[in-house]
């Protein structure tokens, strides 16, 4: 079976909200709900400026979204399900966003990520970004700390 990354439409709401739950439950304290904290999730093309999926076998294993804030981009919900990491798929994902961000004029992407996410801040000091001081608390059910990265094109 192939891989596909496509845009996403809002009917993939199902299976993006699913990814991220499997990937919240790799971590200790992780909750994920929807309703209360993630609504956003439930129209995802919808909901952000660019959202894309990576897709095998009529599943969405993979996903990434940006919004336009102010004079960069925020890159956002870049998840890949556990079979599919370590294959390039994070560094081609983010490789949307910047091709994105340069087509719309932008020079600039931040964003902000899970402290408990460890392997993912190493693909992305690897391709650039830098963690700054900034951490933000989000006072949400899974009591997350997030770092905040950013990098210039």
């Amino acid at each position: 079976m192939s891989f596909i990354v496509r845009d996403a439409v809002d009917a993939d709401s199902e299976g993006v909200i699913r990814l991220i739950g499997d990937i919240f439950d790799e971590y200790d304290g992780m909750i994920l709900d929807v309703d209360r904290e993630e609504p956003e999730l439930r129209a995802p093309a919808s909901s952000f400026e660019r959202f894309w999926v990576l897709e095998r076998g009529g599943a969405v294993c993979g996903s990434i979204a940006c919004t336009h804030e102010g004079d960069h981009l925020e890159l956002k919900k870049m998840y890949l399900a556990k079979g599919v990491r370590g294959q390039g798929w994070g560094r081609r994902f983010i490789g949307l966003v910047e091709d994105h961000a340069r087509a719309v004029g932008v020079s600039r992407i931040e964003m902000w990520s899970d402290t408990r996410f460890e392997t993912a801040h190493g693909v992305y000091a690897h391709l650039g970004y830098v963690r700054s001081l900034k951490t933000r608390d989000l006072h949400d059910l899974s009591n997350t700390t997030e770092y905040h990265f950013a990098k210039a094109l």
